[in-house]
């Protein structure tokens, strides 16, 4: 590594700057002390010079050549992340893994809780075949926090799209899966996962129980798994609940929430990525209780078999409902304009903003939740939340709250 040198010479300058002091002290001459105090100073740049060698000489080792720049950037983005807001999102789907995305900007200190009940696509097969918990929302979140170079999150989302058994599923899928296997232990599959995707902050499922979503339909009917509810378009939903009803939270989550500066709900499905883990009594009574400002960003669009004709104060009433009072002191919600031609695409798969009127606004105001009116919406080929604007969005709630 090239650094015995720099060593010796900052030895050479520590016994330089000694030598000079004992001159200081012992020695009564003004011109003595003068040397001595050039001798000193000469010292000083000998161990100065030396130290910054030293560093240089193991970065070069350490990182590729032409990266040092790239590293002093890192270093001082770690250095002001690592001092941002507590914050604990809860939720599934892809909406929370676009939020983590923008989030990581500003803070490292996040935590994902994510839910399990999926029981669809790669997912479902996985928990059938090998009988582990759902991979993919936790798998979503991982790359959505990753911190390491594009091609391996690229490799984690790859989906294979032939080969008998292998079509349709994701690497990290079964990867996550084949660790859990592995380590008989889901959560230290995820936290192996965490390590080699050198992502920021953390990621816990809900619970490490196998959990199946129910909902109960006006009509009295109920409808078991979570992909027959999204599919289920005959009745609206009731009322939600797991089998078995008694799961327990993972503690790491529960333990973050009493920690957070501020918790937020969603974005995602209303009824099959954010309800399934508030109605985990360890999920729901730890945010009941926290101290921390609870945020509900509320879907852009209407969901097909969930959230059917909608407004953002029906998401609210819906959350509240299934947990308490207090579950959400603010409301996010979008105002950005869909365009013409993607409503109209939306309009035939039955999709529409969600509403937010004057009657909204007054039920939220006796509600005592505040509503926030953004525009966070992206509308470029798809409408989803933008993942900076929303960030950006909860940045500025939070330090307002602060001030």
């Amino acid at each position: 590594m090239l650094i015995k040198r720099w060593i010796s010479l900052a030895v050479f300058g520590i016994l330089m700057i000694s030598m000079g002091f004992v001159v200081v002290v012992f020695e009564r001459s003004s011109d003595n002390k003068a040397m001595a105090g050039i001798i000193i100073i000469l010292g000083i740049l000998c161990v100065i010079y030396s130290v910054k060698r030293i560093l240089k000489s193991m970065v070069n080792v350490l990182i590729p050549a032409g990266a040092e720049g790239h590293l002093v950037e890192k270093i001082y983005q770690r250095r002001i992340l690592g001092k941002g807001p507590k914050i604990v999102v809860v939720g599934g789907g892809t909406g929370l893994s676009t939020l983590l995305t923008g989030l990581k900007k500003f803070t490292d200190n996040i935590t994902a809780i994510v839910t399990v009940s999926d029981d669809g696509g790669s997912s479902g097969r996985l928990r059938e075949d090998f009988d582990v918990l759902p991979p993919g929302d936790i798998r979503n979140c991982l790359v959505a926090l990753s911190d390491s170079e594009d091609l391996l999150g690229a490799l984690f989302q790859f989906r294979f799209k032939e080969g008998k058994g292998l079509e349709g599923h994701n690497f990290g899928n079964l990867f996550i899966a084949a660790l859990s296997r592995i380590t008989g232990d889901f959560a230290k599959a995820i936290k192996e996962s965490s390590k080699v995707l050198a992502i920021r902050g953390n990621v816990y499922p809900a619970t490490l129980q196998k959990v199946r979503l129910v909902a109960k339909r006006e009509d009295g009917r109920e409808t078991e798994g979570e992909s027959s509810i999204r599919q289920e378009r005959e009745s609206p939903i009731d009322r939600l609940f797991l089998v078995p009803g008694d799961c327990k939270a993972v503690q790491e989550a529960v333990d973050a929430i009493r920690e957070a500066d501020e918790v937020i709900l969603g974005p995602g499905s209303l009824y099959t990525s954010i309800m399934p883990n508030l109605l985990i009594d360890g999920i729901r009574k730890a945010i009941l209780k926290s101290r921390a400002k609870k945020l509900y960003i509320c879907n852009v669009m209407t969901e097909v078999g969930e959230t059917d004709n909608y407004s953002v104060s029906d998401h609210v009433h819906a959350l509240i409902k299934h947990t308490g009072p207090g579950i959400i002191d603010c409301c996010v919600a979008n105002i950005t304009r869909i365009p013409r031609d993607l409503y109209d695409r939306y309009k035939l798969e039955d999709k529409f903003p969600v509403k937010l009127d004057h009657k909204d606004e007054k039920w939220l105001r006796q509600e005592k939740v505040r509503l926030v009116k953004a525009h966070i919406a992206s509308t470029k080929e798809f409408v989803r939340h933008d993942p900076d604007k929303l960030s950006e969005t909860i940045i500025e709630i939070i330090n307002e709250n602060r001030k």
